[in-house]
């Protein structure tokens, strides 16, 4: 059986201390040298300030904090520490301290020095606006002075909305504004909804200055952001609302769901391809790189996967550069083996969009081997660079792109904050690819490779985990924000869904051989992940339609509804290291309900099939229902 926080949240590292401190109006969370969820009431005002220390390939070092002080009063606090961030070359320590005054003032200043020369991107403050921003009218003030009225983006921006900013003001309640005031440097604000970021993100040093930069030792670094209010503060009430999930009418298809096909390379096993077949999925995902050996044999694996566990393939081309010989290579092997293709997905090699040349070069070779076969363009990268290269959507069938939730941030947090921003990336494509279907491939925990590198990744040292490779992988957290991406994704309309990979530790399964990092990634060998369960849950509704939830705080509890015929089933997850108290109105009559949580995961784990099998237990919603979910927990409702 895992440690509880092991089968929480993948690691036996305690979770961060958090302290809630007050600044007159103003609740906030200080948690490891940074300040979160600045809130007025229930209105969110800043989501977050912090330093970041990021190196010549955006790699972020994390901070050690010593020194730390805290002194919380019942309307104003002073916290000071200091933070050291020493990886490699790369070695810089600055000083923090952090006010808040009884009138809602807050400030935070950092006074740092390099102790060693080394090459960064950035050194400094980032500003994150709530993503509930959006189309609020501010008010912009430049380096230079100059003020003007603008507003931020409702369609998730390209590219940065707002340059040279010396401060930025928003209306946070009628007749009260937040002013933003960043010293220090120059800043810039960039949408971060492109990497699915619920937030709009303001910071140091523009990126139109080259990148890296040499730092030698002995450089000061001091900067300083203000907060403060202007107007007349509303009365706020105190406490939690209570914790609700309504069913709305609004219904959508439920997409097509499908698997990556694994990495790891290893084919198979009889017990997999059962409970793989178990999950109804529509799709596998293969890989193949039309210019490196090996794609051949890829193919044919995929192809075996797929016939076993009753699937097709997704199949992703990627197309070297007016190259005809290897499309012509792999339309021979087409003939031979005719694998049972859903999609191609076209990328070039050379192209971080498909461009219209590769597509129809891709096309004019295989439209005629299958007619029923959609061609799509996009990106194998982040949604960022779909935005920004648009694809040939008059050439295309559909439009994909991948997703990952961990690009700027890894904290449980963080990651929760993410689901609700995946839905505007759905909102986005649609507005710019004239109502094309969209497939979102794959969605992962972290990045499979990084389309920004300015060079090399480190080599991985023994022990380490891949970085593809992330803990929450095998825990209930990771099966409840599983369940909340489907949701997002599918409720904005998503048509093809493909997550993670079959087997491994990126994948549902765990290997017969075991994780690979035993110490760092204490899976059960052979056993299925939570995260299996969400899909298991779903396999029975496919080609029904997902029912759209509203969680009256999503950042606690969320749910995924969906339907088919007259039956309803509701995945609802607990999203924290709380127990939580949710009402659900709309849960009248006669359910059962089932409860994936620290009681019954070592038999999810190890007998997912026996687990599966298992009826759930009835429960009478009279006037609703309300339940109580232990942290991290995972209710199956079925009507």
């Amino acid at each position: 059986m895992f440690e509880p926080d092991v089968l929480y949240y993948g690691s036996s590292a305690p979770l961060p201390a958090r302290t809630t401190l007050t600044a007159g109006p103003l609740t906030l969370r200080y948690e490891e040298g940074s300040v979160r969820y600045i809130r007025l009431g229930d209105r969110e005002v800043l989501r977050q300030i912090y330093v970041a220390v990021r190196d010549h390939n955006w790699g972020t070092i994390p901070g050690v904090l010593r020194d730390v002080q805290i002194d919380a009063k019942s309307d104003s606090f002073v916290v000071t520490y200091t933070s050291e961030h020493k990886q490699g070359e790369i070695h810089f320590v600055w000083r923090g301290e952090i006010t808040g005054a009884s009138d809602g003032t807050i400030v935070f200043t950092m006074e740092g020095e390099v102790l060693s020369t080394f090459k960064r991107n950035r050194i400094g403050f980032c500003i994150l606006h709530p993503m509930d921003c959006a189309g609020l009218v501010c008010t912009v003030e430049e380096v230079d002075g100059t003020i003007r009225d603008s507003a931020f983006p409702n369609s998730i921006s390209p590219h940065q909305p707002f340059f040279n900013l010396r401060a930025i003001t928003h209306e946070v309640a009628p007749g009260l504004r937040a002013e933003v005031r960043m010293e220090g440097d120059i800043y810039e604000m960039e949408d971060q909804r492109n990497w699915t970021d619920a937030s709009f993100k303001t910071y140091c040093t523009p990126l139109g200055i080259p990148f890296p930069v040499t730092v030698e030792a002995g450089t000061k670094i001091a900067q300083q952001i203000t907060l403060r209010l202007h107007g007349d503060v509303p009365a706020v009430a105190a406490g939690e609302r209570p914790l609700t999930l309504m069913l709305g009418s609004a219904a959508r298809p439920l997409p097509a769901i499908g698997l990556g096909v694994a990495s790891h390379g290893q084919p198979l096993t009889t017990r997999e391809i059962e409970l793989l077949k178990a999950l109804n999925l529509a799709h596998l995902r293969v890989d193949l790189r039309l210019d490196q050996p090996g794609w051949q044999s890829d193919l044919e694996r995929a192809a075996r996967d797929a016939s076993a566990i009753g699937a097709r393939l997704e199949v992703a081309l990627h197309v070297p550069p007016e190259n005809l010989e290897v499309l012509q290579g792999f339309r021979a092997l087409l003939d031979q083996t005719k694998p049972p293709v859903a999609r191609w997905l076209i990328f070039g090699t050379h192209e971080k969009s498909t461009s219209a040349r590769t597509l129809n070069l891709a096309r004019a070779q295989l439209a005629d081997w299958d007619a029923s076969i959609p061609f799509g363009a996009g990106t194998n990268a982040f949604f960022t660079e779909l935005n920004r290269e648009r694809p040939p959507v008059e050439a295309a069938d559909f439009v994909a792109y991948s997703l990952n939730p961990t690009v700027h941030a890894v904290d449980n947090d963080s990651l929760v904050e993410t689901l609700a921003a995946q839905a505007e990336t759905v909102n986005s494509t649609r507005a710019f690819s004239a109502d094309l279907p969209i497939a979102v491939t794959p969605v992962t925990f972290r990045m499979r490779w990084h389309p920004n590198a300015t060079g090399p990744e480190p080599e991985l040292q023994p022990g380490e985990l891949p970085p593809q490779v992330d803990v929450r992988q095998l825990s209930l957290l990771g099966a409840g924000w599983t369940a909340g991406s489907i949701k997002y994704l599918a409720e904005a309309g998503a048509d093809s869904l493909t997550y993670f990979e079959t087997t491994g530790p990126r994948g549902l399964i765990e290997t017969e051989g075991g994780s690979p990092v035993p110490e760092r990634f204490p899976s059960t060998v052979g056993g299925a992940f939570p995260l299996y369960h969400v899909f298991a849950d779903l396999a029975a509704f496919r080609g029904g339609e997902v029912v759209r939830s509203i969680s009256s705080d999503r950042m606690r509890v969320d749910g995924l509804a969906v339907r088919r015929d007259s039956k309803v089933r509701i995945l609802l997850a607990n999203l924290t290291d709380e127990a939580q108290t949710v009402m659900l109105p709309d849960v009248r009559g006669a359910w059962t309900i089932k409860l994936l949580d620290a009681t019954s995961a070592d038999q999810a784990i190890r007998e997912p099939d026996t687990y599966q099998a298992l009826p759930g237990a009835p429960v009478q919603g009279v006037d609703g229902l309300r339940l109580t979910l232990n942290p991290y927990s995972i209710a199956r409702l079925d009507s």
